[in-house]
């Protein structure tokens, strides 16, 4: 029992690891944004038009948390929040323009940090990894 503690030790470890990293080089690049709001402008991306209970699903963020991301992302002018005709008290998430140029101005060298934490694997070992992780969420799902 006590290797499944070291292996989900070193699971969380090395997320964090990544995020760091990811982080510390997007401070680097000037991109005034945090990986999290990243990830927020990426499913915007592939997602406009979202409600916050699905942008939260899509994310894997709580709605405190999405919440919080997104105040900051709506003063940057990433994105902005939009009554639904049909009920004034929700809101739709919407991509601005800015955020659409932006985002796409910074997706080549987002992918270019994200490369590198998977630098030193061959396929198999992405393939294996890739299967591993699936099972593990799977499972807690």
């Amino acid at each position: 029992m006590e290797e499944f503690s070291m292996y989900s030790h070193l699971l969380d470890k090395t997320s964090k690891k990544v995020k760091q990293y990811a982080q510390q080089r997007f401070n680097e690049e000037n991109f005034d944004i945090t990986i999290d709001q990243w990830v927020i402008l990426k499913n915007l991306v592939e997602n406009n038009d979202q409600n916050q209970s699905q942008l939260a699903l899509l994310t894997g963020k709580d709605n405190p948390t999405l919440t919080r991301i997104l105040d900051l992302l709506v003063k940057k002018g990433l994105v902005e929040r939009k009554s639904k005709e049909d009920d004034r008290r929700s809101f739709i998430i919407h991509l601005t323009d800015l955020g659409k140029e932006k985002q796409k101005e910074w997706a080549p060298k987002v992918t270019e940090i994200r490369k590198k934490a998977w630098e030193n694997l061959t396929e198999q070992d992405y393939k294996d990894l890739t299967r591993i992780l699936n099972t593990i969420y799977q499972s807690l799902s």
